[in-house]
């Protein structure tokens, strides 16, 4: 992931409450919780839901954010909340979503389970929006891997798990998909090429 610490402080620093407020966070497709733990050091006060399919990650989450969070293992295609959120947060995740009605769907009810002036934080994969252009977002991010992985690992690996799982639409699409669920102060906090922050508030 190219400069994920840049993607953390973003996310982070798009949260527009106070420091010292007790802050409601999900944290969709948790993964280890490192999203939720640059979180936390800003907001101390934070109770955190972690979700993620995978349960041995959100044992690692737990492990870093505290007994007290709550974990759910769940899979985002028939999951649904059970609260209001005042920051629903996720970070590499909802590009797994296999089509544009099921992302539709999922931020929905995204919206649906933030509170008043909640908001909506998510970075991920996104894709260009001509053909030409996404052969540059790849060739970038395969050579920011090649700085420490060796190219062959690129090839047989990471690159043909991209193609075969990911689902990415692009950044232009996720925005519509935003406003379409209903959405307001929607905006971009950080873009690398083919990797993306965006936000909405409800």
């Amino acid at each position: 992931m190219p400069y994920y610490k840049e993607m953390i402080h973003a996310i982070v620093a798009a949260i527009p409450f106070s420091s010292d407020k007790e802050i409601d966070v999900m944290d969709l497709g948790c993964g280890t919780g490192t999203i939720s733990l640059g979180v936390r050091e800003k907001y101390s006060l934070a109770k955190f839901t972690m979700v993620d399919i995978a349960e041995n990650m959100i044992r690692i989450a737990q492990q870093k954010l505290g007994i007290t969070t709550q974990s759910i293992h769940a899979d985002f295609n028939d999951f649904n909340f059970d609260k209001q959120y005042d920051v629903i947060i996720s970070s590499l995740a909802l590009h797994h979503l296999e089509t544009d009605a099921d992302k539709q769907l999922f931020y929905n009810k995204i919206y649906k389970a933030l509170k008043k002036e909640g908001i909506f934080i998510n970075g991920d994969v996104v894709k260009a929006q001509t053909e030409q252009l996404q052969e540059t977002f790849t060739e970038e991010w395969v050579n920011y891997m090649k700085r420490s992985v060796d190219i062959r690992e690129i090839e047989e690996k990471w690159l043909p798990n991209y193609y075969a799982e990911d689902r990415p639409i692009s950044l232009m699409n996720h925005l519509a998909v935003l406003g379409k669920s209903g959405f307001k102060d929607i905006d971009v906090i950080w873009k690398y090429y083919g990797f993306s922050v965006y936000k909405g508030s409800k």
